[in-house]
């Protein structure tokens, strides 16, 4: 099977550089490799559609932990839990066999915990500049969305929180409903309201074993459009949606934001700035006098948050950490209900009725040779 790479080069690629035209003889397009030459192209006509590519970085510093982090992501602590494999917890298998693991996550993860954080206000200002063409991202977490960045200017590569349906008939769930189902204080699973179905109901999250959005697929050819392509917070792992750097027109510049230096951002007008997302971001936007504009923008996140809800504590890297110790006892507690559930059923789960005992044959099943089908 043709990676997306493959495809694009296939039917794309051609079409974009004149005959006779190399890469090699293309005029550099940045001044410089510095925040100052960027943010000067980003205000010249030359810049009118700017692509973003999104990883759980961007969203670390509101508390939500990333996943695949050595040591300290949410895959790696999940690894002491009497789980087939950690990625269990969103492989379609599993869930239908037992939901209780996924259903106690998305309890911690829900949106309206956390606020969206300096960066997601980044992308509202690019969109009220009529910068933003597409917003790519990996989270399921909808900040963007609750930053106020609108929908159509958004792909969820990997689905999300925001819609919902039964995965035997596909019919929608009420958002309401299953919000109440889940935030509940013993977390009720929710089943298809249809008489002849009574299938589960879960949110349009892409999990292992499913394919990604076909939405996805169709956006991809509008990266022929790009005048610049931001990566952030991404490790750049998960395919297809790492591929998308590869994608742009050869004469578009590519930026990282990111911890660490990942990927292959070696081309003429690539530049890297390493860091923390929002403290770069905010730099940028020094740069851009669009400072006051993005501490306004985030000002008005704070209305993000449902009732009762706070802030995490100012250090990330503690209350991340905190949040995933929180997310691996709760679900360790779950995993022991759901033991006890298929020795016998226990009349104060409301979700006991739902687990199935898995077999030792598929106890030794790991999607790990499937991350490479862009998955969480």
């Amino acid at each position: 099977m043709d990676s997306l790479y493959d495809w694009w080069n296939r039917t794309f690629r051609g079409s974009m550089t004149k005959s006779g035209y190399t890469t090699d003889q293309q005029p550099r397009i940045l001044d410089g490799t510095d925040l100052k030459a960027l943010a000067k192209y980003m205000k010249s006509d030359s810049c009118r559609n700017v692509f973003l590519m999104l990883g759980a970085g961007v969203s670390t510093s509101a508390g939500i932990p990333d996943f695949r982090s050595p040591g300290t992501g949410l895959y790696a602590n999940l690894a002491r839990l009497n789980l087939p494999f950690p990625e269990a917890v969103f492989e379609i298998g599993f869930f239908k066999k037992n939901p209780i693991p996924f259903y106690t996550l998305a309890k911690e993860l829900y949106p309206g915990r956390f606020r969206p954080t300096l960066t997601h206000s980044f992308i509202t200002l690019l969109h009220s500049h009529s910068l933003l063409h597409t917003c790519f991202t990996q989270n399921i977490d909808t900040l963007e969305r609750r930053a106020g960045v609108p929908a159509h200017k958004i792909m969820e590569a990997h689905g999300s929180f925001a819609t919902q349906r039964c995965i035997e008939c596909k019919t929608p769930f009420d958002a309401e409903k299953i919000k109440k189902a889940v935030l509940s204080e013993e977390i009720e699973i929710p089943r298809c309201e249809r008489r002849r179905c009574r299938g589960l109901v879960k949110p349009d999250i892409v999990f292992f074993g499913e394919g990604l959005p076909d939405q996805f697929y169709k956006s991809v050819r509008n990266l022929r459009e790009a005048n610049l392509l931001i990566v952030l917070g991404t490790s750049l792992t998960v395919h297809p949606f790492a591929s998308l750097v590869d994608l742009v027109p050869s004469n578009c510049p590519r930026v990282l934001i990111n911890l660490d230096e990942v990927g292959q951002f070696n081309k003429r007008d690539d530049v890297l700035f390493l860091g923390k997302c929002d403290d770069v971001v905010r730099e940028l936007c020094k740069e851009l006098g669009w400072e006051e504009e993005l501490d306004a923008a985030w000002e008005k996140t704070k209305d993000s948050l449902e009732a009762g809800e706070q802030e995490p504590e100012p250090e990330l890297e503690e209350s991340a950490e905190d949040e995933v110790e929180k997310i691996t006892k709760n679900l360790e507690q779950a995993l022991k209900v759901s033991d006890k559930d298929e020795e016998g059923p226990s009349s104060k789960s409301k979700a006991s009725d739902l687990v199935e005992p898995i077999s030792v044959e598929e106890d030794k099943t790991s999607p790990a040779g499937s991350l490479t089908e862009g998955k969480l």
